[in-house]
């Protein structure tokens, strides 16, 4: 039992919330390139991605390993986007500084996908068995390109546009 579920129950209910962090967040980046904030959909990015992160820390473990690294950072880079839209309003430089950690939030949260998606997909997982064959390499180089392409460009965009919430 973890935090009163089935072993198999919380892991549904953290890749519920991956799933859902991961398509709130490919929202709120559409709207980081369209100069948008999307109250409600940053809300939601935000906490299911922070709830993902701190339910990564319930599943049995008896010594820190990658995963958890990952999780470390996806919190702390959390809480610089959090500081940023919440405690300083997207002002000066904390409108960059937004973007860039919810990208890279986002980016986390896809990362762990991809691993994921080579461990349990059948398909992958005889492409790539230990996650070291080019697949697994050149999919994991694929989507680190993008975000940086889409970070980057949302940057630009939302960073001199006027704050619309739409």
């Amino acid at each position: 039992m973890i935090w009163g579920m089935t072993t198999a129950t919380f892991t549904l209910v953290h890749v519920g919330l991956s799933l859902v962090g991961i398509g709130t967040g490919l929202v709120v980046m559409f709207g980081l390139l369209a100069g948008k904030r999307l109250d409600v959909w940053t809300a939601l990015f935000l906490a299911s991605t922070v709830a993902t992160s701190m339910t990564g820390f319930g599943f049995p473990f008896e010594h820190f390993l990658p995963p958890h690294y990952v999780g470390v950072l996806s919190l702390l880079v959390l809480a610089v986007a959090l500081l940023a839209r919440y405690a300083f309003h997207l002002s000066g430089a904390w409108r960059w500084i937004y973007v860039v950690s919810t990208a890279i939030a986002l980016y986390l949260n896809v990362f762990v996908g991809v691993v994921q998606a080579f461990e349990k997909v059948p398909a992958l997982k005889a492409m790539a068995p230990t996650q070291s064959e080019p697949p697994f390499v050149i999919a994991q180089l694929v989507v680190l390109a993008l975000f940086v392409a889409l970070a980057t460009v949302a940057t630009k965009r939302f960073a001199h546009a006027p704050l619309r919430t739409t």
